[in-house]
């Protein structure tokens, strides 16, 4: 078991943050999942029909992120909270990138609601995680720079277990130790709000949505809600 706390400092300084956690156990990454392809293909004839495009930096969604990266040192202009990132490739590309079945279904439940999400193999996960202020002391591994050690400047917001920082910048970017991959079968897919008031019914949306595209290939799923109300969640 994991515990996901929300520590009381950001708790104070962010406290309308909803934060989703999806679990699914069992997972069967390596089969055909015809739900999110057909998801990813919907949204992509969307887009290109004009009848619907992803939220840019101007949506309330994504202005938030951008003002909760300033306040905590980071330009979001030139590193962008991951569904702003995301949003802006499937603009200017048309497609999303396909990576695996369960980041392409987390991906597009993400610029489908305008939600930053991410997600850890659980099996690679040390310890209890918490999304609190960095010391300057971690480290950092990007997804994909196995290479590559990052260290977090101090005040950025991160989540980080007993081995170090698992997400920088609050959603910009995944370390690579625990990455999902289609042999990652105990996962957390985290879906996140800054303003529950006005956008918690949308995250429970998003959150049910990702969970139903999961149940079919999972042998069980559950949603949790992690908050400044509940700080700790074990899943």
């Amino acid at each position: 078991m994991t515990a996901f706390r929300l520590a009381p400092a950001v708790a104070d300084a962010f406290p309308d943050t909803l934060i989703a956690l999806v679990t699914a156990k069992g997972l069967r990454g390596r089969e055909a999942w015809p739900d999110t392809a057909a998801a990813v293909a919907d949204l992509e004839q969307q887009l290109a029909l004009g009848a619907w495009q992803p939220a840019d930096e101007h949506d309330p969604r994504i202005e938030a992120w951008h003002t909760a990266y300033r306040s905590f040192g980071t330009n979001p202009r030139r590193v962008r909270p991951s569904v702003d990132a995301l949003g802006r490739r499937l603009a200017k590309k048309g497609a999303l990138p396909r990576i695996n079945p369960a980041v392409d279904t987390y991906n597009t439940v993400s610029v489908r609601h305008g939600l930053p999400a991410g997600a850890f193999d659980l099996d690679q996960v040390s310890g209890d995680v918490e999304i609190r202020y960095a010391d300057g002391t971690e480290s950092f591994t990007p997804l994909g720079e196995p290479d590559t050690v990052e260290t977090p400047k101090p005040g950025e917001v991160v989540y980080a277990d007993a081995a170090g920082v698992l997400t920088r910048h609050w959603n910009h970017r995944d370390a690579h130790r625990t990455r999902v991959g289609e042999d990652s079968t105990h996962v957390v897919f985290i879906l996140e709000t800054l303003h529950e008031t006005r956008d918690g019914h949308l995250l429970k949306t998003a959150a049910e949505e990702l969970r139903g595209l999961l149940m079919p290939h999972a042998e069980q799923t559950a949603v949790h809600q992690l908050g400044p109300a509940q700080p700790r969640i074990t899943v």
